[in-house]
């Protein structure tokens, strides 16, 4: 088993008399990608702000690098680059003098510096806005340098809070790509994100918190299997009065009928041999069926059934503002 690089253990914030985080525990292994989801004021941010130090427990542990985050910040900073939410950029410099700043405040010799900058530059294709002041970038182009400012020192460790939010579509596929290039070089990734096609593109493991606690953590594949949110879909080649009675001891809530009386709809279990199943009982009570389909669980579906689809308020930054 790989050396867990990341590890949150027992983790409890409070902000006032509110909450953020109620003992959450979580690990990294090395190289891989752990997607933390959850509903706004789950406790993400407040557990990231934590393990990257800039913020304390009030009960808990963190290891980051084999470092406890609290006796150790300063060599914990050293080993990781953070995409934080809120880029943290200086307007009145141009791209590439931030990312070259960023590198000599890490140790780089200010040639190494220009080197890596121009690299990132050309990598999330800011070569031609590179001398301009960052102030002028739209805010797709100042997440772009935000995230490349967090990997100019290729840090073995890389918290990205949200990373691709404001993003267009072809940029977040390039940063996808960028973090796969990431993690093939042994980087270990800890990925929060509202997008959850993102969660499962590029997470080995998914932690799911709401309410300041775990309460779901697996792959993404394990996580679709435990959901009962399949649904399945059944067009008969002739109305069945009866239809929806014959199968509804087979799939696992109301079976709706439209209209015609031809197409009807259940949620399901993500169980093999249901189709058969289904085809045969309606075969056995004289009913013919056209076409079955019983589309699986996207991690979405195990989302919204998780949480219930509704953010809390977001607790965290009520309390940080207070």
């Amino acid at each position: 088993m790989a050396d867990t690089v990341i590890e949150a253990d027992g983790l409890v914030k409070n902000y006032g008399e509110t909450r953020a985080l109620a003992g959450v525990s979580f690990s990294v292994p090395a190289g891989s990608v752990l997607g933390l989801l959850g509903p706004n004021g789950a406790g993400k941010t407040t557990a990231v702000r934590i393990l990257t130090t800039l913020a304390l427990p009030d009960a808990g542990q963190a290891r980051v690098a084999g470092l406890d985050v609290l006796a150790h910040p300063a060599a914990v900073r050293r080993q990781i680059g953070v995409a934080a939410q809120d880029a943290t950029l200086d307007g009145l410099l141009t791209g590439r003098q931030n990312l070259v700043l960023v590198g000599e405040l890490s140790g780089m010799r200010t040639g190494q510096a220009r080197t890596k900058a121009a690299e990132l530059l050309e990598l999330f294709e800011l070569t031609d806005a590179a001398d301009r002041v960052v102030k002028g970038y739209s805010g797709g182009m100042r997440r772009r340098l935000d995230l490349a400012a967090s990997m100019l020192t290729r840090p073995p460790v890389l918290f990205l809070d949200e990373p691709t939010t404001g993003l267009d579509p072809v940029s977040r596929q390039r940063v996808w790509e960028v973090i796969r290039e990431l993690i093939g070089s042994g980087v270990t990734v800890l990925l929060t994100t509202q997008y959850l096609d993102e969660a499962d593109a590029l997470a080995d493991r998914i932690v799911v918190v709401n309410h300041g606690r775990v309460i779901a953590d697996g792959t993404p594949l394990e996580l679709k299997e435990r959901s009962r949110s399949a649904h399945v879909e059944v067009m008969l080649a002739e109305p069945g009065p009866h239809a929806a009675e014959v199968i509804a001891p087979l799939v696992g809530g109301l079976v709706s009928v439209s209209s015609d009386g031809l197409r009807l709809g259940a949620a399901v279990d993500s169980a093999p041999g249901l189709a058969t199943a289904l085809v045969r009982a309606l075969d056995e009570a004289g009913m013919l069926v056209d076409n079955i389909e019983v589309r699986q669980p996207s991690l979405d579906d195990v989302f919204f059934a998780l949480t219930g689809g509704a953010g809390e308020e977001e607790r965290e930054r009520e309390g940080a503002r207070a």
